[in-house]
């Protein structure tokens, strides 16, 4: 008889305690799949055999669990991945004993997308993360700086105005250099 969560914080502690069970098993196995030539050796493979009992009891744990409302597929989704990595892990160590080594590398694949399933059933049971909110700095009503650069855009551009009709050079070429710092002066 499965067990009834009343809340959803029963079952996110109960899932945490899953988790918790089921990470380091999880390593594990991903360590194995991620280096198959070390199937051949025999702790290896005693190893796998405990590690897919472990893969069968989260299975089991989370078949038991009754989620809270609105999680019902993605524990479903959870429960089916632990299943597949189970049976995945088994297919794996039943090559290696019948036809070595050769023959578990052509599931390695196979056994290592089903390991990838569970972690990825679990982050679709945890729902996406809360972004946390981000203070925004006080903004300071301080007029100088735009005030600054708006009266050396207008003093540039009279006299770059000025000069350029008038013609003495140095007073347009003042008129450009108050309106490139005008551009320094504020930035917004």
């Amino acid at each position: 008889m499965a067990p009834k969560t009343g809340t959803g914080e029963r079952y996110a502690t109960q899932m945490g305690e899953l988790w918790s069970a089921l990470a380091r098993s999880l390593s594990r196995l991903d360590e194995i799949a991620s280096e198959p030539e070390q199937l051949g050796d025999d702790d290896v493979l005693d190893a796998l055999r405990r590690l897919q009992y472990t893969l069968h009891t989260s299975s089991e744990h989370a078949y038991g669990l009754h989620p809270p409302s609105g999680a019902e597929t993605a524990h479903a989704e959870l429960a089916a991945a632990l299943a597949g990595a189970r049976d995945a892990t088994a297919e794996v160590a039943e090559a290696v004993e019948e036809a070595g080594v050769e023959a578990a590398a052509l599931l390695v694949h196979e056994w290592r997308g089903a390991l990838f399933r569970v972690r990825l059933a679990r982050l679709r049971l945890a729902g996406p993360r809360r972004a946390t909110p981000v203070q925004e700095p006080p903004q300071h009503r301080d007029i100088a700086a735009p005030l600054t650069a708006f009266l050396l855009a207008l003093g540039g551009a009279l006299a770059f105005v000025v000069g350029a009709t008038i013609g003495p050079w140095p007073l347009w070429v003042a008129g450009l250099l108050a309106v490139c710092g005008s551009a320094l002066a504020y930035r917004p």
